[in-house]
């Protein structure tokens, strides 16, 4: 692995309502997340986005002075940045989208700068798949590890671009609604195993506040999140979540179900941070210490033994 990590996805504002509280205007977007996430690990990361001339200086500075390599983010004059508002029910599970503009997204033809078109590690962050689909093609050779991620308004429009795209993943990190869109499925194992035979090696199932399920080759690998009384804001968690997964793999020398269930395991603690927060301002934070000690906090509640003799 030559640890360097491409992450293509939204630099955004978003407004949030919650049942804890409400922001108007904050950092987001799916490539903030997963950045932030993976820097938390020791690797080159490069994001691929596009921004509008609203984007403010001391938000660049965030992401820049967490280690993150901008020069694939393209700036628009006279333009505005993606911008998404949602409000979120009592139990968090479910949000409704109050407000969308596409802006400087609707312009978006992403150039990948040469230093990154050899990274060992791509992640294809939710994004239209025709755009997924250029970045992969604009890399030098194939990438070591491709991670994708969609969600349902791309399944339910883009079936034939997303599974092309899926063909040519190693992983694919989705929730259990979409696992069970893409295959008719209500099983999860089921929907992994119809996803496997479509070309991933490795297929993380996201299942919200009850962990996620990894599947490879027959093999289940299942861990849960890490409860907490309190969760502010969502959004991002997935995104966290799988950038603190590629993150991880960046500093392995191969990629492995063991190795996997490692990142995921840190995938799970990076997103508990996320939403323990609005928007990225814990991700901005959080340092190695912190999250060393909540991975202890998921091993204890997550390990056991068992008794041979009764």
């Amino acid at each position: 692995m030559n640890n360097k990590l491409l992450v293509l996805g939204t630099i955004a504002y978003d407004g949030i309502e919650a049942p804890l509280g409400k922001r108007d205007k904050i950092l987001g977007g799916c490539a903030t997340y997963i950045g932030l996430s993976a820097s938390l690990f020791e690797n080159d990361c490069g994001i691929i986005s596009i921004v509008g001339s609203d984007f403010k200086k001391e938000d660049f500075k965030i992401i820049k002075d967490k280690g993150l390599d901008c020069s694939g983010v393209e700036v628009i004059e006279n333009s505005k940045t993606f911008f998404w508002r949602g409000r979120y029910d009592k139990n968090l599970n479910s949000r409704t989208t109050l407000e969308t503009k596409l802006n400087v997204l609707e312009q978006f033809k992403p150039i990948v700068p040469n230093k990154y078109r050899d990274s060992d590690i791509l992640v294809l962050g939710n994004l239209d798949p025709n755009i997924q689909l250029n970045v992969l093609n604009q890399m030098s050779s194939r990438p070591k590890l491709i991670i994708l991620d969609t969600m349902n308004y791309w399944i339910e429009r883009y079936e034939e671009q997303l599974e092309q795209l899926i063909k040519k993943s190693d992983i694919i990190s989705i929730n259990d609604d979409e696992a069970r869109q893409i295959t008719n499925e209500y099983s999860l194992l089921k929907a992994a195993k119809k996803i496997s035979n479509l070309g991933p090696k490795y297929i993380i199932i996201k299942k919200g506040e009850h962990g996620a399920m990894l599947y490879n080759e027959g093999k289940i690998f299942i861990i849960p999140a890490i409860p907490f009384e309190k969760v502010y804001d969502p959004t991002g968690a997935g995104d966290s979540f799988i950038g603190a997964i590629a993150g991880y793999l960046s500093q392995t020398k191969s990629i492995s179900f063991k190795n996997l269930k490692s990142a995921i395991a840190y995938g799970v603690v990076v997103s508990s941070f996320t939403v323990q927060s609005f928007g990225t301002e814990n991700l901005v934070k959080l340092n190695y210490k912190e999250l060393s000690i909540r991975m202890e906090e998921l091993k204890n509640i997550s390990e056991f033994q068992v008794k041979h003799n009764f």
